[in-house]
């Protein structure tokens, strides 16, 4: 019981006092419509009076003991920060006496980045949210490990050229650029590392909008390669205009998109003719780079394969692209209007209508950092950020049937759509539990009292429960809620088995699986999950789950991470950003933990639940996010509904033979079961990310 008083009380860390002035005044009020009621009662002695007095004498002993529960866990809290405050002194006092705290403030005067200039990172477009500090340069010295490892040897070289023999398509491929007043190096760079494919069948179209430079112009006209066509506008537009005059005077059945200062990397285009013969392919993208001011290769983006409600969130495709001609004419070509959010734009539009989309999990593409581009700047085109978001209203709008909200989010060049709710479903939350009755007093308080969306039963399924304390609670919390029920199902212990019996007891349109160790932190998480669970298109909902010290424990599960599967971001300070801003934004993910998940009831009934034979313990809501995957459906992470979770408080965690032994079977079952995503890697992730830690970093070669 000590255990579980500290842990609650590390949860209202930052909000206790708000939380204790909170159950205050509700015991008082309590008090005061009792009073109020009882002499309602001596008037005119109505029954109904009487059982509503009953309700408030149960709720005012419900807040008393909750109010009590928290001033002990206070003081416990305030002494235990009390005593780590003064152990934080001492330790800073004999650090400060020591050889090496001297040693480091004499350090601290010298200049770094003579040092780390060449590894320093700086913030990139609606990407600049990548790792600072220690971490930021740990991370691009890693990169550079990594670049050395994957270098285009003459060896790759041959292989490549072999491969592009076999081929039985061989298309041509033109690469328009528009150009206006580049960096005439730049602008020589970004050619010749054209004129370096590999693969030779291509053209380059490069579309001058009427550059008042004299070395840009200078450089257009030195140009002189039989493959390369140039044209210069009379009048100076945009860059969808000239982007779509490059479109113009191409002739290729594939077109690829090039910046005027950015490069190609020599196997760019033959890895998409590769994908082109095997899959047929409309649109195509690849992960990519930047090039510092001194051409250094930094910040390499390692993508997921098309993610609908991450592009939604954000432009995470950017380059390089290369779609069919006939796909850029149907939507037809790039739009006027949409300056520095044209490429999203038109990505929105292109991979809606798109049959087949791939993606190519390596690096081909390397975008140059340059003092006015959002590659070194996030805020340096204020106009585009605005752009982005009608781009997606737009693109929404096109779609029809969904009604949305698009704001901007926490950084740059990020977005929430937000869906308008469908009138006023009733959401079933299930919270199966053993004892524990004051886990279970806090969770249905938090739903009943924080949360905004009050159309909601509660179905809490106790199992081999014995403690005398948890019925009384459960007489509690049914008799203060009509929407609060309770029911047994004594079984040998299987989540699986439970969470089904309860989803037949249920009656909303919605399921919410719930642990009874979940704090809930947004007052509106069920309208977070439920914009969600609400589309068609969608399967399994998850939040953001948080440990009681404010770190990430849960923003989506990724397979294959550990042999099976692990959280992302898992351990992340809670604040933040994550990779590419993974933290704080919509996407899809191929599974989301059962301790917090949401899905349509129905939907739930027709691919059979959580399979209660083969995953009665473990694996069971990835098993069954996988199975809605199959199906067709995207499973979708949202940060917008949080709470705490305090993991394996009830059942405890898998560290008995006896449990690692039934662990090591399921995981061995549900390897057998879904063993493409195994060998072939979850694709909401990245093959050259880790797959044994969860925090996005690169895969070394040991794991390879």
């Amino acid at each position: 019981m000590a255990l579980v008083s500290s842990q609650r009380a590390l949860i209202f860390t930052g909000r206790r006092g708000n939380e204790t002035v909170r159950v205050e005044n509700q015991a008082i009020s309590g008090n005061m419509a009792r009073d109020k009621l009882k002499e309602s009662v001596m008037e005119t002695g109505k029954p109904e009076a009487e059982k509503q007095l009953k309700r408030l004498r149960r709720r005012n002993n419900l807040l008393v003991r909750q109010l009590q529960e928290i001033r002990d866990s206070l003081g416990v809290e305030l002494h235990r920060n009390i005593e780590n405050l003064e152990a934080v002194r001492r330790e800073v006092s004999a650090m400060k006496q020591s050889r090496v705290w001297r040693t480091a403030i004499r350090l601290k005067k010298l200049d770094p980045r003579r040092f780390l200039n060449t590894f320093r990172l700086r913030g990139r477009p609606g990407v600049g949210v990548s790792p600072a500090g220690p971490e930021m340069d740990c991370r691009a010295l890693q990169y550079q490990s990594y670049l050395a490892a994957h270098a285009l040897t003459g060896e790759k070289r041959r292989q490549l050229r072999e491969r592009m023999c076999g081929l039985a398509g061989t298309p041509l491929i033109s690469i328009v650029m528009p150009v206006y007043n580049a960096a005439p190096q730049a602008l020589k760079s970004a050619v010749e590392s054209v004129s370096r494919q590999i693969y030779e069948c291509w053209e380059l179209c490069l579309v001058d909008d009427a550059s008042d430079s004299p070395e840009t112009v200078e450089e257009i006209q030195s140009i002189d390669h039989p493959r390369v066509k140039t044209q210069t506008l009379r009048r100076h537009g945009d860059i969808a205009a000239a982007t779509n005059a490059a479109i113009a005077m191409s002739s290729g059945e594939y077109i690829a998109f090039m910046d005027h200062d950015d490069e190609l990397a020599p196997d760019a285009l033959v890895e998409a003719v590769s994908i082109i013969n095997d899959s047929d392919a409309d649109f195509i993208y690849t992960d990519e780079d930047c090039l510092d001011e001194k051409g250094n290769r930094v910040k390499p983006h390692f993508k997921p394969d098309f993610s609908p409600d991450l592009l939604l969130s954000h432009n995470y495709i950017t380059h390089l692209v290369v779609a069919r001609r006939d796909l850029v004419e149907r939507i037809g070509g790039l739009r006027s209007g949409f300056d520095g959010a044209q490429d999203y734009d038109f990505v929105l539009r292109a991979t809606e209508l798109a049959g087949t989309i791939r993606h190519i999990p390596k690096v081909l593409y390397h975008w140059r950092m340059s003092e006015t581009s959002t590659s070194r700047v996030a805020a340096s085109k204020p106009q585009a950020m605005e752009r982005g978001r009608l781009a997606i209203k737009e693109a929404m709008a096109g779609r029809g049937g969904e009604e949305v909200e698009i704001t901007h989010a926490n950084v740059p060049y990020f977005y929430r759509t937000k869906y308008r709710i469908k009138g006023r479903p009733l959401v079933s939350i299930l919270i199966p539990f053993k004892d524990k009755p004051e886990l279970l007093h806090c969770i249905v308080g938090d739903i009943v009292e924080k949360s905004t969306y009050d159309n909601f039963e509660i179905v809490g399924i106790s199992n081999n429960s014995t403690d005398p304390a948890v019925f009384e609670a459960m007489d509690d919390l049914s008799g203060m809620d009509d929407r609060v029920t309770f029911a047994e199902h004594n079984i040998p212990f299987s989540f699986s088995a439970l969470v089904n019996y309860g989803a037949r007891l249920c009656s909303g349109r919605h399921l919410v699986l719930l642990n009874n160790d979940i704090r809930i932190s947004s007052p509106d998480w069920i309208e977070a999950l439920l914009e969600h669970s609400q589309r068609a298109d969608v399967g399994a909902v998850g939040g953001k789950l948080y440990y009681p010290d404010d770190r990430v424990q849960h923003a989506g599960v990724v397979v294959g991470i550990g042999g099976y599967a692990g959280h992302s971001h898992k351990g992340f300070p809670g604040r933040h950003q994550g990779y590419f801003n993974r933290l704080q934004v919509v996407q899809n993910v191929s599974a989301v933990t059962g301790a917090f998940m949401m899905v349509k009831l129905d939907l739930y009934r027709r691919v059979g639940g959580f399979d209660e034979t083969q995953f009665p313990v473990a694996c069971n809501d990835v098993d069954f996010c996988l199975r809605l995957r199959e199906s067709g459906l995207w499973n979708v992470f949202t940060p917008y509904a949080q709470a705490y979770h305090i993991e394996s408080a009830s059942r405890g965690y898998e560290d008995t033979p006896d449990k690692e032994e039934r662990f090591a079977g399921e995981r061995k079952r549900f390897t057998e079961r879904h063993g493409w995503i195994m060998e072939n890697g979850d694709p909401f992730y990245n093959p050259n990310l880790s797959h044994t830690r969860q925090d996005f970093s690169l895969r070394v070669s040991a794991e390879c």
